[in-house]
């Protein structure tokens, strides 16, 4: 990378974070800055920052970012928890997720965009997880009932770890189906998906036993559990890559046995990946503005528009729907679980890292109608998300008796930054 470009997105970050306060009231979020500030700069209009989709940092960031975002996120979930106390992400996971990939696939083959069965099934699954950071007024609002806020926050959170073995599975079909993978692909890919969650508990468990017994003995600093409890995710990734695993469902399940292993003492790791994790996030952004908006742009006709918007509509919002029959609560949290569901960073780090790798024939239409849903995600739901909220919670409130208004275990989001920014105003005032 070259110093003006390396300048540009560090000016960026830094001027961001001069005027973060003032726009953390306002409906413009952290997403739609920098993915427009990277258009601008990107080779879309200015130019300045010129970051090919094959270049190597793109490629680096993205894979760093996947590794942290899937080990916190899985780290954050506490298991007992969700089946004691937490029904409704449960309805989304297990029968709304399958609905909205199946839908998806139905929509792609419905459209004149040219897929195979394998590829419309790997658009849809790359699609088919959600990212919570894209609505953070939805997550962190206290208007919205903590029912609902952890029902979106714990989807956002397992839906990328449990897509990830369907996204690659369907890559490798597809890649077989055009003879790109060659005779072994079956195996291959059947090594990824067994031995990556074999590393993944291995380290977890083993991080997680260490790191115990080295506090309890005052061996480890404190300052150095969270790089210590981070580096857990980077050694499941590589383990697992170097015995034949996939690294990333390595790191997912790395994470969800380490942070179920140390519960109530995971704030260490939260706090550090905070600053760092969202700063990977932001730069994952802009770089998604600078480099692939471009890519898309002159490949965009009706077909991929279309699928975009049903993508972020009926294919979400149906199974949902579906997903919530005799669960007992309102119409109008039907509508609001069923709206929010952001396509975000998931969905670009898969498209980099499966579509780019596959080299299906059709991979450029496939990164094509990501691109394009992604950004519009990162739009509406950004725009909707404050006004929808207060909304929503100005008609839940109504029944302070209703399942959604029943309190539930708090768990970190990972839009927390942002929860901590509004105590820090409302503290501290104006």
């Amino acid at each position: 990378m070259d110093t003006t470009t390396l300048a540009v997105i560090a000016g960026g970050v830094v001027v961001f974070g001069l005027i973060s306060r003032r726009l953390d009231s306002t409906v413009v979020t952290a997403p739609m800055i920098f993915v427009a500030f990277g258009v601008i700069v990107g080779n879309a209009v200015l130019g300045i920052v010129r970051l090919d989709v094959s270049h190597g940092f793109i490629h680096g960031l993205a894979e760093v970012t996947l590794i942290l975002v899937l080990f916190v996120d899985a780290a954050r979930i506490d298991v007992k928890s969700i089946r004691r106390d937490h029904g409704l992400p449960v309805r989304m996971l297990a029968i709304g997720m399958p609905l909205v990939i199946a839908a998806g696939i139905v929509a792609a083959l419905a459209l004149p965009l040219g897929l195979s069965l394998w590829e419309a099934a790997l658009l849809a699954a790359i699609l088919a997880p959600t990212d919570a950071a894209l609505g953070q007024s939805v997550v962190v609002s206290p208007l919205v009932p903590q029912r609902i806020r952890q029902a979106l926050n714990i989807e956002s959170g397992l839906n990328d770890g449990i897509a990830l073995p369907v996204v690659l599975l369907f890559a490798f079909l597809a890649s077989a189906a055009e003879g790109i993978e060659g005779r072994n692909w079956l195996w291959f890919g059947a090594g990824q998906i067994v031995l990556g969650p074999i590393a993944g508990m291995l380290v977890g468990w083993a991080g997680a036993r260490l790191i115990d017994r080295a506090v309890k003995a005052r061996w480890m600093s404190e300052s150095y559990e969270g790089p210590a409890s981070l580096g857990l995710a980077l050694l499941a990734f590589a383990a697992a890559e170097e015995i034949g695993g996939n690294g990333f469902i390595a790191a997912f399940v790395a994470g969800l046995v380490f942070g179920n292993a140390v519960r109530g003492r995971c704030t260490f790791l939260f706090e550090f990946a905070e600053a760092e994790g969202h700063l990977l996030t932001l730069l994952t952004f802009l770089i998604f503005g600078a480099a692939l908006v471009p890519e898309a742009l002159g490949h965009i006709g009706w077909a991929v528009v279309a699928y975009a918007v049903l993508s972020l509509t009926v294919v979400r919002m149906a199974p949902i729907g579906i997903a919530m029959i005799g669960s007992g609560v309102s119409r109008s949290t039907t509508a609001f679980l069923a709206w929010f569901g952001p396509r975000g960073l998931a969905s670009i780090l898969f498209a980099l890292f499966v579509v780019e790798k596959a080299k299906l024939q059709n991979g450029p239409t496939i990164m094509t109608v990501i691109i394009v849903t992604v950004t519009l995600s990162v739009l509406v739901h950004g725009l909707t998300a404050a006004p929808f909220a207060r909304w929503y919670g100005s008609a839940a409130s109504r029944d302070a008796d209703s399942l959604e208004m029943r309190e539930v275990p708090e768990m970190p989001t990972r839009a927390g930054f942002a929860h901590r920014a509004r105590r820090a105003a409302d503290r501290d005032g104006p």
